[in-house]
């Protein structure tokens, strides 16, 4: 039944195109490995997931696939110079988005992921310019939903951008998502109503730990953890 449901839905949006909606799939620790060939099909088509993380939901496409990040970009109207930031399942899936794990953005990692602390690293050389937007740098964050640590495990890295168009609020549900951002999206992994509340916090962790952005995670939190082991978050 479930592959015939979204055989069905696959269908009518061929013949409909950009005026369907998009589909939504049921996500939760139950169902999450059955999304996983849908989940697939989509990225390998280029294409634009919508799923909830730990705050609000979020637009995931494969990092390295420009075709997508540029579907992205113009889905959001988000500005072409401003980063992309990227989920990660497990820690080995950090290495092929990095070019180097600075000792306090290690020490930030083993306190504080997974959870909603996006760290800043210098960027892998040969990441596109479309998701670095030629900083040099990556925003990582490695995501403490369990039915998404499980997706990206399987999926490899995917971009975590919150799933509304600029200027707008962050949405908190699949079908606000897909009200929002109608056929732009092609999947909808439906996890139910997300906490919302402030998003993640955001540390620039390269030479001199250095607070981008409060967020859902304490800075004074943070601040302590660093200076036992004798760095100053700066501001």
């Amino acid at each position: 039944q479930w592959n015939q449901t979204n055989a069905f839905s696959r269908r009518i949006r061929a013949v409909f195109g950009r005026y369907s909606m998009a589909l939504i799939l049921p996500f939760t620790d139950t169902t999450c490995d059955r999304v996983l060939p849908d989940a697939r099909q989509v990225l390998d088509a280029h294409g634009v997931l919508a799923l909830p993380t730990e705050t609000y939901y979020g637009l995931a496409v494969r990092p390295t696939d420009e075709t997508a990040l540029r579907r992205l970009i113009e889905l959001k109207g988000r500005p072409s110079d401003k980063p992309i930031l990227v989920l990660i399942g497990s820690l080995d899936q950090l290495p092929q988005l990095v070019q180097a794990i600075p000792p306090a953005a290690a020490l930030l990692m083993e306190q504080f992921w997974p959870g909603p602390l996006t760290i800043v690293f210098p960027a892998a050389p040969d990441l596109p310019a479309l998701l670095t937007a030629g900083t040099g740098t990556i925003g990582v964050r490695q995501a403490p939903l369990l039915q998404l640590q499980h997706l990206l495990r399987h999926t490899g890295p995917l971009t975590g951008t919150s799933a509304n168009r600029s200027s707008e609020p962050p949405l908190d549900n699949a079908v606000a998502v897909q009200r929002a951002l109608g056929a732009g999206v092609d999947l909808i992994l439906d996890g139910g109503h997300t906490p919302g509340g402030l998003p993640s916090t955001m540390v620039d962790a390269r030479d001199r730990p250095h607070l981008l952005r409060a967020g859902a995670l304490s800075t004074d939190l943070i601040r302590a953890a660093l200076a036992l082991q004798g760095y100053e978050l700066s501001s």
